[in-house]
C-alpha cells in the first residue's frame, strides 16, 4: 500500500473500502477496494474526509484485476464472440450468431492448472443460440503479478482458446428406405422427424426419394442427389443386421469413406457416417433417431451444419456420457448426454 494525497489519486487503485455515512440515511462504501479513482470521484472522498487515501502501490510488474481480465479475454474470444466490459474483474462471452461452440480443453485445463487464473466455459461440442453466455474469466487477487498474465499467454499459445462456428444453411438429401415405406404398408413417420431437426439448424430438405430394399437403387440414389449439388445425404431406416437391411452397403458402394458404421451411444448404436468424395456427409440414420427424443444425431449433426469433420475418435469419445437416460422431461443439451 502507498498513502497519497486525494487530489493526486486520479487513476489509482484503491486497497480498501470507502465508507460514507449520511446521518438516518445510509452508512455504507461509497467506493469499494479495486475502484479505479476517476476525476469525478476525488469531491465524493473529499466530502467523506479522505484528504489522503491509500492505493495500491502499482507498477510495471503488476496488474489490476480488470486489466488482467482483458489480458485473459484476448486469449479466450474468436470471431461471432461479444466481450462484455470488466465488472469487479470479470469479463463475459456472449454468442454473435447460431453456431457450434467449441473449446481446446487441453489447453484450457492448461490455463486453469496455473492458479490465480480462471476461464469457464459451457461443454464444447454443443449448438449455441445467439446471446448465448459463453465463457466467464477472470482473476482471482485484486492484483496480480504481470509474469503470472505472462504465463497464462505461454500456457494457450497464439490460438483463441474458444471457435464458434456458424451454422451453414445446407441442402440436404433424404433417401427413405425400406419395402414397408415404400409398398404402403405404414406411413413414412422418419422424414418429418428428420425435416424438424434440419430446420432447428437453418438447413432444409431439397430432396427427397423412398426406396424399397434395393441396394443399387439407393446407391444411384445416394449418387444422384450429390451429383444435383447436396450437401448432406441422410439415408433413413434399413442399418440392422436383418438380411433386408441393405442401408451401409448401399453407402459403401457410392465409394464414401466410411468413418464408423456403429458409435458407443445409446439410443443410436447402428448410426453410420461416410463423406463422400467431395466432402459431403453422406449418414445412415438408425430407427431410434424416428422416435427417441435425442439420440446420436443430436450430437453430431450440429457439427455437420458447421462444416466440421466428425472423426472416428471423436465417435469413440461419446461412450463416455453416451447414455441417454431418457427422462420424463428432456432438458438436451443441458443434460449429460454426449458430455
Amino acid at each position: 500500500m502507498k498513502l497519497m494525497k486525494t487530489e493526486d489519486a486520479v487513476g489509482q487503485i484503491l486497497c480498501h473500502d470507502i465508507t460514507q455515512i449520511i446521518p438516518g440515511v445510509k452508512k455504507g462504501p461509497v467506493f469499494k477496494k479495486g475502484h479505479r479513482i476517476a476525476p469525478e470521484d476525488i469531491p465524493v472522498l473529499l466530502s467523506v474526509g479522505k484528504d489522503h487515501i491509500y492505493i495500491w502501490e502499482m507498477d510495471e510488474t503488476r496488474l489490476h484485476e480488470n486489466d488482467a481480465a482483458e489480458v485473459l479475454r484476448s486469449l479466450c474470444q474468436n470471431e461471432y464472440m461479444t466481450a462484455s466490459e470488466p465488472s469487479e474483474g470479470k469479463i463475459e462471452l456472449t454468442a454473435e450468431t447460431d453456431g457450434l461452440f467449441l473449446a481446446d480443453t487441453q489447453r484450457l485445463f492448461a490455463l486453469n492448472s496455473l492458479g490465480e487464473v480462471m476461464v469457464a466455459a459451457r461443454h464444447s461440442g454443443f449448438a449455441v443460440k445467439k446471446g448465448d453466455k459463453l465463457a466467464g474469466m477472470r482473476v482471482i487477487p485484486l492484483v496480480i503479478e504481470a509474469e503470472k498474465m505472462e504465463k497464462a499467454k505461454a500456457a494457450v499459445g497464439t490460438e483463441p482458446l474458444f471457435r464458434l462456428i456458424p451454422f451453414r444453411p445446407l441442402k440436404v438429401g433424404v433417401v427413405t428406405t425400406g419395402n414397408e415405406v415404400f409398398y404402403g404398408r405404414i406411413q413414412d413417420a422418419f422424414t418429418p422427424v428428420i425435416e424438424q431437426k434440419l430446420a432447428e439448424y437453418g438447413c432444409r430438405m431439397a430432396w427427397h426419394t423412398v426406396l424399397n430394399d434395393d441396394h443399387e437403387k439407393i446407391t444411384a440414389a445416394i449418387q444422384e442427389m450429390l451429383a444435383q449439388g447436396a450437401d448432406m445425404v441422410l439415408c433413413t431406416g434399413g442399418m440392422s443386421v436383418d438380411p433386408d437391411d441393405k442401408t451401409p452397403l448401399a453407402i459403401k458402394n457410392t465409394g464414401a469413406d466410411i468413418i464408423s458404421y456403429g458409435a458407443p451411444v445409446l439410443p443410436g448404436a447402428m448410426f453410420l457416417l461416410a463423406y463422400a468424395q467431395g466432402g459431403q456427409p453422406v449418414c445412415g440414420l438408425p430407427g431410434c433417431v424416428m422416435y427417441a427424443k435425442r439420440t446420436i444425431f443430436d450430437l453430431v449433426l450440429p457439427y455437420l451444419a458447421a462444416g466440421v469433420p466428425v472423426t472416428r475418435q471423436q465417435l469413440a469419445a461419446y461412450g463416455n456420457g453416451g447414455l441417454c437416460l431418457s427422462c420424463p422431461v428432456c432438458t438436451f443439451p443441458n443434460c449429460g448426454f454426449g458430455k
